[in-house]
């Protein structure tokens, strides 16, 4: 019989306060080599807790062990330079922590990662966090074992913490016209918000998803919309005649006034294509014009996209397929958004709850 898993402590410790990869970055003119660089470059400024002290930047330490395992992750298992550049940063963190202990990546026991997760536990991060830490953990250290570069996985008997279920902010449907409304359809940035704004709600994007999309990405005859999603994955999504009609405008008679120097869908002032970090700000700014004070991300466009639609009577089979959701689990945390919205209205109308 295995030993028992070990647990992983949830509070500090008592002592102590479709298209292949390569295809994909061809066809976005970047090559798989460059982006493992450009991931572990971004892993280098992605803000992290606070390091610790006498590190002095040792946890952005590298380890070739690592190198190989980000290039599989890309070229082999095609994870975005985004999830790549977020396994960089976690695990060059672990291989800091091994060279300030004076210890070998090889050598690391089941003793050495649970000191390690004690330490991520005083840096303050959270169960989510840490989880995504041991996530990319366990995953060096099963490429490193299946390779034969590694005799044994520490990981094999420790546990992840288990993470609260936490529903998803939504817009009620008055909420979602009021933001859809605000953008001004007289200039060119008025109607490429609106456009995006009402593409983000018609399909359930994710904003690295919209950011990437191509003008020949949406076909007008048809009213589809090509997506690449997580690990490249494609998947064509179907837009409403608003939306469509919207982005077909939006490609015949505006997107030429931005001067396009790159081939993004949605542009900036200098014609280049829109950033994640610039798609938020234009959602918060336009939020904070409709007078919503909920804390809204382009990500609660695709929860209100999800949840508006099973409020329709959409099975939970078709929301899976139009999110591109690899696990209907991913997706039935929606159905707990209803019920959680049923529990609140049946508290406020029913006569006997307000006795």
């Amino acid at each position: 019989m295995p030993p028992r898993r070990s647990s992983i402590p949830l509070a500090p410790a008592s002592t102590a306060p479709g298209e292949s990869a390569g295809a994909a970055f061809a066809r976005r003119g970047a090559k798989p080599a460059k982006a493992v660089k450009s991931a572990k470059a971004a892993a280098r400024t992605k803000r992290t807790p606070a390091p610790r002290a006498g590190q002095d930047g040792a946890s952005r330490a590298s380890h070739p062990l690592i190198d190989g395992y980000l290039e599989y992750l890309l070229i082999e298992r095609g994870l975005a330079e985004n999830t790549l550049a977020a396994y960089a940063a976690d695990l060059s963190d672990f291989a800091g922590f091994l060279a300030q202990g004076g210890i070998d990546l090889e050598a690391a026991t089941e003793q050495t990662l649970f000191l390690y997760i004690v330490d991520l536990r005083r840096r303050g991060l959270t169960s989510r966090t840490l989880s995504r830490h041991l996530s990319a953990l366990r995953g060096l250290f099963a490429h490193g074992v299946a390779e034969g570069q590694l005799a044994v996985d520490p990981l094999r008997y420790l546990e992840n913490p288990k993470l609260p279920r936490t529903l998803p902010d939504v817009l009620t449907r008055d909420e979602m016209a009021a933001v859809l409304a605000r953008p001004d359809l007289s200039d060119r940035l008025g109607f490429r918000d609106r456009t995006m704004l009402e593409l983000l709600y018609a399909s359930g994007l994710r904003v690295s998803e919209l950011c990437g999309l191509r003008p020949l990405d949406f076909d007008p005859m048809t009213g589809l919309v090509r997506v690449f999603g997580k690990g490249s994955k494609e998947r064509i999504v179907p837009v409403h005649d608003t939306a469509a009609k919207l982005l077909a405008a939006y490609i015949r008679d505006w997107r030429p006034a931005f001067r396009p120097v790159q081939d993004a869908l949605f542009l900036n002032r200098s014609g280049k294509g829109l950033t994640r970090q610039a798609v938020w700000k234009v959602v918060k700014r336009h939020v904070a014009e409709a007078g919503i004070r909920k804390d809204i991300s382009p990500h609660t466009f695709r929860h209100s996209f999800a949840t508006h639609l099973l409020d329709g009577g959409a099975d939970l089979r078709t929301v899976q397929m139009l999110l591109g959701h690899a696990d209907i689990a991913a997706t039935e945390i929606y159905t707990h958004v209803q019920a959680d919205r049923l529990r609140q209205v049946h508290r406020s109308h029913h006569p006997r709850s307000r006795s």
